[in-house]
Formats: structure tokens, sequence, C-alpha cells
């Protein structure tokens, strides 16, 4: 949803699929994802609204505590037919690692490999997915369907503690994604490709810190929009995103650290619109 919102206010036309209720949690959905232009083609099917509690630490660091209900059955065919559609497709965290949603989302972006644009971002949750060896088994897989990924250095660092983060992004690239980003904090974010193995590298965009929340999201959002404005998407951009010059890689980077940047300079998961994102990069 985070990465919905981001990708719509940063002026692409967008759709949200997920797996919740017709209760005060979800309405609170609807009409966020409303009030941010994001369109919704299903109604609600859940009995219920699943839940994500963020304690924020001194540090704007969050830790979350969830209660998860996680199921696209009654969707399983539509979501195919609408992946099939669609120009480009973003999925990540829960989605695609927890049953018995996640092998619903992996059919539909199975079925759009080769006509969309792909994004993926494990965003691993262990107090929700806490088998290390199926965690890695469902990033690859999701890992060989994606033309781009991105990733926190906790997420690799977690999903693979017995090598190094170039390592872990170059086994990426050899599975089958075309771009591999890797977010490290105040370190700012490393691009790797076939062509540029040894990485990519620009800075954070330094703020005063709130809080975390929607980071990632947020620097995902940007990122997918610097593709789209870039006309990658739909039966070409796997081939787009491989062509991908140094510097094309680098403004991606400086677009999406930017937006990143503004996010956790205030609180909760409030990505930027276009107007504020561009008026930080021109100013």
């Amino acid at each position: 949803m985070n990465v919905a919102v981001g990708v719509s206010r940063l002026g692409h036309p967008t759709q949200f699929v997920g797996h919740y209720g017709a209760d005060d949690y979800g309405r609170a959905i609807s009409e966020h994802l409303e009030a941010s232009g994001v369109n919704v083609p299903f109604a609600p099917t859940a009995a219920r609204t699943s839940t994500a509690q963020a304690h924020i630490g001194q540090d704007g660091a969050a830790e979350y505590e969830f209660n998860i209900d996680w199921s696209l059955d009654a969707l399983a065919d539509e979501l195919v037919e609408l992946a099939r559609t669609s120009q480009a497709l973003h999925t990540g965290s829960i989605a695609a690692m927890l049953e018995p949603g996640a092998h619903v989302v992996a059919n539909a972006l199975t079925a759009a490999r080769e006509s969309a644009l792909i994004s993926y971002d494990p965003n691993c949750r262990p107090s929700i997915v806490s088998d290390r060896a199926a965690a890695q088994e469902w990033a690859e897989r999701f890992v060989g369907l994606a033309s781009v990924v991105k990733a926190s250095d906790e997420d690799l660092t977690w999903l693979y503690p017995d090598r190094s983060l170039a390592e872990t992004a170059r086994a990426w690239v050899a599975l089958g994604a075309e771009l591999v980003v890797l977010t490290r904090g105040e370190r700012g974010p490393i691009a790797y490709t076939r062509t540029y193995p040894e990485g990519i590298e620009e800075p954070a965009y330094r703020v005063q810190v709130a809080d975390t929340v929607g980071a990632g999201d947020s620097l995902m959002a940007a990122l997918i929009c610097g593709l789209l404005d870039r006309g990658i998407a739909g039966s070409g951009a796997r081939a787009k995103v491989a062509a991908l010059e140094r510097e094309e890689i680098s403004e991606l980077l400086r677009f999406s650290a930017t937006a990143a940047g503004i996010t956790v300079s205030r609180s909760g998961a409030n990505p930027p619109n276009r107007h504020e994102l561009l008026a930080v990069l021109n100013g």
C-alpha cells in the first residue's frame, strides 16, 4: 500500500490489490488510498483487516507487532488477468513470503514476467516468516521473476548471514534480476547490474530524522516512478532495465534516495508528491 501511494503521488496511475476487510481499519485503508489517487479494482474480501503496530525507538527506528491473515484465493483468477494487462507490477514483504497468499502473487507475476516491468522488495519480517531457509526460497523465486529488486542491508544480512551484501546482490543478478538496489541507511543506496558488478553508489539525502517508517517503500516507489518516467514498462521493460547506463542509474538512485529522505524527515509513512520531490532535487 505504501508503494502504491508513493507511485501515485509521484504522478503515475496506480492500482492496489490487498486482503483487507470492510471494517473500520479497512475503511481507513480505502480512504487513504483514495486520498492519494490510488484505484482499488476489487472490493474488500477479508473477514477482518490485518494489522501491524509500529513501536518507535528513541533513534526513530521502528519495530513491528503483526496480526496477519494473508489469503488471495478469492481473487486468484482476477489477479492473474489484471497482471497480464498491467504495464508494471510490484510486490514484496509479507505478500511474497506468507502463505496461502504468496503462491497466488507468484502466479500473477509469472503470468506477467515478459509483459510488464516487475519489481520486488523482500522487506523481510522474521517475526512473521521466521524460517530463514523458506524465506530464502521465496525471495529467490521472486528475484527470478523481477526485473528490479530493492532490498535493505538488514534484509540481506538476515537472509544470508554468511556472505557479504555485494555477494548476495551479484547472486541475485545471476538469478535474473536486471537491477538490484541495496539500501544502507545513512550510507545511501548502491546498485548492481550485469554491466556494473562493482556497484554504483549514491549518498543518502541528509535530513533530521523523525522516524524511519515508510522509508524503504518511499525509495521503492520513487525507483519505480523513475523507471516509468523513462518509458521503462510493458513488454520491453526487462531489456530496457538491462541497458541502463551508469549515469542513468545514478540519477535513479539520487531521485529515490531523496524521496526516502523526505519521508524520514516527517512522521509516518508519508511519501512526497512530485512537486515536493522536484523542489528538493532542483533547489
